[in-house]
């Protein structure tokens, strides 16, 4: 009973620091979440809001998958470090659009951040569009 409180209370944290404004959570994703086990508990919640509220387009916030992406993970990959993370976490936004990095559906959008943000960290981290 204590889902529906905690995730609008992080919503609201992690949608005033990124600066977007979500109307409401859809009660079909609500229900995502009251069907979820959390076995990480509260902390397990926060983390789903804050990785929804980056991914999600306003006004509607989207949960996004609950656990199933890491059964397909090799062990190793928990314990990457966040550069690392921060990597495989940009080449996925990147590959997701295109390789579009700024603009109306490009990386630095889906990511939430500035797309001069975004073009720092790629080259802090190695990033360059492949050749095609």
């Amino acid at each position: 009973e204590d889902i529906p409180l905690l995730a609008h209370y992080f919503l609201n944290i992690y949608s005033n620091k990124m600066g977007k404004k979500f109307s409401r959570i859809p009660s079909s994703q609500m229900e995502k979440m009251l069907n979820y086990h959390w076995p990480g508990n509260v902390r397990e919640l926060e983390n789903v809001i804050e990785r929804g509220a980056i991914l999600s387009s306003c006004p509607l916030f989207k949960v996004p998958p609950l656990g199933e992406e890491h059964h397909d993970l090799p062990a190793e990959q928990g314990r990457a470090t966040l550069r690392e993370n921060e990597r495989r976490h940009i080449l996925w936004a990147l590959d997701k659009t295109g390789w579009k990095v700024r603009g109306k559906g490009g990386a630095a959008e889906l990511l939430g951040i500035p797309a001069s943000t975004l073009a720092f960290r790629m080259k802090k981290v190695g990033i360059q569009r492949p050749e095609k």
